[in-house]
């Protein structure tokens, strides 16, 4: 579904949370080097502050678009027909970002959830 000019969507939280992180990390590796020099040494020598950043992880099935008054007249029971085909790959996005794409597929050790098998990963060029 495709909507403008309403509310921020929600990939942009994520990226204000990513940003904040991003400039958290700056704050630390400066009081760390507060000479200026070389600052792949803070990274090298502390991995875990990176790897600790949070990320937002979405699984995308499809999306569809619609009227408002379509919308509006949707109810408990109601189907979206989404723009994806049963058996097409999903979108694994990342701070909206699509890194990869996937099929749906039930985890090995709790067959009542379901995940996704990567099936390809985006190189840097493909990256949307």
């Amino acid at each position: 579904m495709t909507m403008t000019n309403a509310e921020p969507e929600p990939q942009e939280h994520g990226e204000e949370e990513l940003n904040k992180a991003i400039e958290e990390l700056k704050d630390v590796l400066h009081e760390e080097n507060p000479g200026g020099g070389e600052r792949a040494d803070s990274f090298s020598g502390n991995p875990d502050l990176v790897m600790s950043i949070p990320v937002e992880v979405q699984i995308v099935l499809g999306s569809a678009e619609m009227p408002v008054s379509q919308l509006m007249a949707l109810k408990k029971g109601s189907t979206v027909s989404l723009n994806r085909r049963v058996g097409e790959p999903v979108e694994i996005v990342v701070n909206g970002r699509r890194i990869a794409r996937g099929e749906i597929t039930l985890v090995d050790d709790d067959p009542s959830r379901f995940g996704v098998k990567l099936t390809e990963i985006a190189g840097k060029a493909s990256v949307e």
